[in-house]
């Protein structure tokens, strides 16, 4: 289940995952995420991960698929929270926060998901690097 979730913010796509995923779900995600890709040049996103059981294979494929793609576009991404008490997903997002640095990436607690999202949520600095601008 990938459920959409507002956020607060037009330059951030946010969502709730938790149980099974599927492609459909995974596309919904996919899709809101190049729908503020068009009308910001940098986007944050936010995401609280409940107990997830297992993403289908064909969700898997499109999400392998779809990061591919993204690795050319990385400077388009501005910041990740990622909200869990599962320490196998704080670990994963220590590491990718290493291999993608054009994004800055933290994980925050269950309890904590407010001052994630208020993190997340602050407008990426414009071209001349000046906080909060948005184009």
């Amino acid at each position: 289940m990938l459920e959409l979730l507002p956020s607060g913010a037009d330059h951030v796509v946010a969502m709730r995952v938790g149980g099974r995923v599927d492609a459909n779900d995974l596309q919904r995600a996919i899709d809101a995420i190049e729908s503020a890709k068009k009308a910001h040049p940098r986007i944050s996103l936010y995401a609280e991960i409940d107990d997830i059981r297992w993403m289908t294979f064909t969700a898997f494929l499109r999400d392998l698929g779809y990061g591919l793609t993204q690795i050319g576009d990385m400077d388009r991404y501005y910041r990740a929270a990622t909200v869990s008490d599962k320490h196998w997903i704080r670990h994963l997002v220590r590491i990718e926060n290493h291999v993608f640095r054009s994004m800055e990436m933290r994980t925050f607690r269950v309890r904590d998901k407010r001052a994630a999202l208020d993190w997340v949520c602050q407008p990426p600095p414009d071209h001349d690097g000046r906080e909060g601008a948005m184009a």
